[in-house]
C-alpha cells in the first residue's frame, strides 16, 4: 500500500486498541489514544526504510535518504544469507527483512527503552520522529508543498506538547505498566502495532509480505503471505484509495468513540 493508507490503517488500529482497552477496563487517558494513534500512524510508515522512493525517504532529508540506502543493503544481505531453497533470487531488499514480525518487536522495543532509559530527550527524540511521520503520512499533500523544515517545526511542537500533557498527574505517561521507572513504556505498543499493520496491508497487494519470517514455510523462509491471489491489488489502486481508505477512516472514527466510551 502507499504512505497514506499504512499510516491511516496505523491510526485507525489504534483506535481499535484504544475501544479494546476500554472494553477491558483498562481505558486510555485521551492523551495516550491521540498520542498513540499519531505515534502509530507514523510507525506504520517505518518498514519502508528499505525503499528509497517511500514517503519516510523524504521525511529527514539527506539522512532519511541515507538512512533508506543502508537499510536496503543490509536487508538484502540478511536475505540472501537466509533464503531457502524455494526463495527466489532478488536484486533488492524491499520487502524483506524491514516487513516482518521480528523486526517490528525489535523496533518497538528499542524504542520503548530509548523512552524508559533516555528520560525526557529520549521521550521527545521518539515522538519527534513519529510526529514527522505521522504528518507526512496523514497530511502527505500538504507536506509534500511544504518545506521540510516547516514539517520538522510541526513535529518538534507536537511532540513538545504532548510530553508535556502526557506528564501532568493521570494523563498517561504510565499508561498500564505502573510501576517505577516504567513511565512511557507503552510507547513501544503503537510502534509495534504500526509496523505490523504495514506488513499486513503490503500483504494484500500483489506481492504479499513475508511477515512471519524467520519461520519457513515449506522449502521458503521468505514466504510472501497474503490472501489468495485473486483477492489482492495493486499498491495506489483505485481498491486502495476508493474501498480501503474510507474504510479505515469509518473504523477509526468508531474506535475513538468507542475509547472514550460514547457507546456506554
Amino acid at each position: 500500500m502507499m504512505g497514506p493508507a499504512h499510516s491511516l490503517s496505523g491510526a485507525a488500529a489504534w483506535l481499535g486498541v484504544g475501544a479494546g482497552a476500554y472494553a477491558l477496563d483498562h481505558a486510555m487517558p485521551w492523551p495516550v489514544l491521540v498520542t498513540g494513534a499519531l505515534i502509530c500512524a507514523g510507525a506504520a510508515l517505518a518498514p519502508d526504510l528499505d525503499h528509497k522512493a517511500a514517503t519516510i525517504s523524504r521525511a529527514f532529508g539527506p539522512v532519511s535518504r541515507w538512512m533508506c540506502e543502508v537499510i536496503d543493503k543490509l536487508s538484502y544481505a540478511v536475505y540472501k544469507s537466509t533464503r531457502g531453497a524455494g526463495d527466489p533470487r532478488r536484486s533488492g531488499g524491499h520487502r524483506t527483512l524491514t516487513h516482518t514480525w521480528l523486526w517490528a518487536v525489535l523496533f518497538g522495543g528499542g524504542a520503548a527503552a530509548v523512552c524508559v532509559y533516555g528520560g525526557r530527550w529520549g521521550v521527545l527524540a521518539v515522538l519527534f520522529v513519529h510526529m514527522v511521520l505521522a504528518i507526512e503520512g496523514l497530511l502527505w499533500r500538504q507536506a509534500r508543498v511544504s518545506s521540510d523544515v516547516l514539517v520538522w517545526l510541526l513535529g518538534a511542537t507536537s511532540a513538545w506538547m504532548l510530553a508535556d500533557i502526557l506528564d501532568k498527574p493521570g494523563n498517561g505517561s504510565s499508561w498500564l505498566f505502573t510501576e517505577p521507572g516504567q513511565q512511557y513504556l507503552w510507547v513501544g505498543l503503537p510502534i509495534v502495532l504500526g509496523a505490523l499493520v504495514h506488513c499486513i496491508g503490503d500483504a494484500l497487494t500483489v506481492s504479499g509480505c513475508p511477515i512471519l519470517w524467520p519461520i519457513p514455510l515449506g522449502r521458503k523462509r521468505w514466504y510472501p503471505v497474503g490472501p489468495p491471489k485473486a483477492m489482492r491489488f495493486r499498491a495506489g489502486s483505485w481498491v486502495e484509495v476508493k474501498v480501503l481508505t474510507p474504510i479505515f477512516m469509518v473504523c477509526g472514527g468508531v474506535g475513538a468513540a468507542a475509547a472514550l466510551g460514547f457507546f456506554g
